[in-house]
């Protein structure tokens, strides 16, 4: 066995959460290029559908589940159509979730319980429908998506409830890793820095100095440079990793 193949993903089946485009779907490409057949989430049909035509253009098993992951009979029916296009779920990557500009003394409380659902009890809850089926056979990876914002305070943008959720997510990936390790199933992280759809800086300066310029690559990432860190956790090749927050920021964080 070569160590390329500790990449392969031939015979499994990935979830996707939040997949129709940006990061999620450039991880469905990945890890379908990789031999996975995938399944990838979204509360739009028709922007689901196009992105999983897209995936098959490419020569990829892939289905759509549509579904809002934040809800619990909508993430538990996500579930549902996974196993029963492919039978059984092997990978879960839990990409879902958002941000806001928005300061925190005149921010709605609503407001801070909707990026927490979205952005971390989401996550939870994903874990908690797939992990069982994964135990049971003692093999597999969960992959979460969480963001250098669990390390860092966001400049120039107010960022409270998605910096408190990332930095959850960071530590409930270690918690369920500790929990799950001996028994076969791996969890683990993904901190993204700034990432935008075609890897061009924001116009606006303001935002463009603090995600571009004062980064130590002087630049933003693209979703397809994000996708090789979810194919590694989720593949053989990282067979002994878990609890791990892999950082992919350009040096953002260095200082």
């Amino acid at each position: 066995m070569s160590v390329l193949d500790l990449f392969s993903l031939k015979d499994r089946v990935a979830l996707i959460t939040g997949a129709n485009s940006g990061i999620g779907f450039a991880i469905a490409k990945a890890l379908g290029e990789a031999g996975a057949s995938v399944v990838i989430t979204g509360r739009t049909l028709a922007t689901l559908q196009s992105a999983v035509d897209r995936l098959r253009a490419l020569g990829i098993q892939a289905e759509a589940a549509v579904g809002d992951v934040t809800v619990a009979e909508e993430a538990h029916s996500t579930v549902e159509t996974a196993i029963g296009s492919f039978g059984q779920i092997d990978i879960l990557i839990n990409n879902v979730g958002r941000g806001s500009n928005m300061p925190t003394a005149t921010m709605p409380f609503s407001h801070w319980t909707e990026l927490i659902e979205k952005n971390l009890t989401s996550v939870f809850r994903m874990c908690q429908l797939v992990a069982p089926a994964m135990l049971e056979r003692q093999c597999g990876s969960i992959v979460n998506l969480g963001s250098i914002s669990g390390y860092i305070v966001n400049r120039p943008q107010h960022h409270s409830p998605y910096e408190a959720a990332k930095a959850a997510v960071h530590h409930l990936t270690r918690s369920l890793a500790a929990e799950w390790a001996d028994r076969g199933v791996r969890v683990n992280a993904i901190a993204p820095g700034f990432v935008m759809e075609d890897g061009q800086p924001p116009a606006d300066p303001k935002f463009r100095k603090y995600w571009a310029e004062e980064v130590p690559m002087h630049r933003v990432a693209k979703p397809e440079e994000i996708a090789p860190a979810a194919l590694y956790l989720a593949s053989d090749a990282s067979s002994f990793t878990t609890g791990t927050v892999l950082l992919v920021d350009g040096g953002y964080t260095l200082w």
